[in-house]
């Protein structure tokens, strides 16, 4: 079977616009759901964060009010406390060798944003993976990693290249709101990316190649399937 690396955030405060500090950190549905299938499909997964440092899960994603169901709110607490002893030694994310893994996961939250995005070690990874065919899957506000794949001239590893990620209006009517400190969905835009907004809240998948990217919570599973899919053929 495969091996596949997921990058989880290290981040657990995001600035917001008014300069606020906001507590977040890695979405508990979308890492739960793509590590458990994943696994499930018999494939190997090393976590992975910037500087090795421990996640914290995002506490909205634990939540009932934002989750919508107790019995949910338990199974993610129950999943993360079985993999409790990999989320508290992950890798260090530059000493991840792209070579060894046949796909990368990015799962999101609000995180990605505040460490991800700009992390470099994480675009020579994303660089040499796309470069190689490796499988990338990123999804909800995971495609914010992909921003770090930039070359010495600025030039964008993902430019031209079709995806979808957390949709603008997502965060404006069910995110961060007006207080966002910048949209993910617009700033791949800006560098190139071709985003395609599915409807809001809904499962939506695009591949593009070897890019396997979802929207938003709802497509964690759909997107797992993907990579299931894409591994086994």
């Amino acid at each position: 079977m495969s091996n596949i690396l997921m990058v989880v955030t290290a981040a657990d405060s995001l600035t917001l616009a008014d300069g606020s500090a906001h507590p977040t950190g890695f979405w508990a549905e979308e890492l739960v759901v793509a590590h458990r299938d994943l696994t499930a499909a018999g494939h190997t997964i090393t976590i992975a964060t910037p500087g090795g440092r421990i996640p914290t899960v995002d506490p909205g994603s634990l939540t009932v009010e934002i989750v919508g169901d107790q019995a949910k709110v338990d199974d993610f607490r129950a999943y993360l406390a079985q993999i409790a002893d990999d989320l508290a030694h992950p890798l260090a994310l530059d000493s991840a060798v792209a070579a060894d893994y046949d796909a990368v996961v990015l799962p999101g939250g609000h995180g990605p944003m505040a460490d991800l995005a700009f992390d470099a070690a994480l675009g020579s990874l994303l660089t040499e993976a796309d470069a190689r065919g490796t499988l990338i899957a990123p999804f909800c506000h995971g495609p914010a990693g992909l921003l770090s794949a930039v070359d010495a001239s600025g030039a964008f590893a993902f430019a031209g290249r079709r995806l979808t990620v957390f949709t603008d209006e997502e965060e404006r009517t069910g995110g961060l709101g007006e207080n966002t400190p910048w949209l993910v969905a617009s700033t791949l835009r800006e560098r190139g990316a071709l985003v395609e907004d599915g409807d809001a809240w809904t499962s939506h998948v695009v591949r593009d190649g070897n890019l396997i990217s979802g929207q938003n919570p709802q497509s964690s599973e759909a997107v797992a399937k993907a990579l299931v899919e894409a591994l086994a053929s």
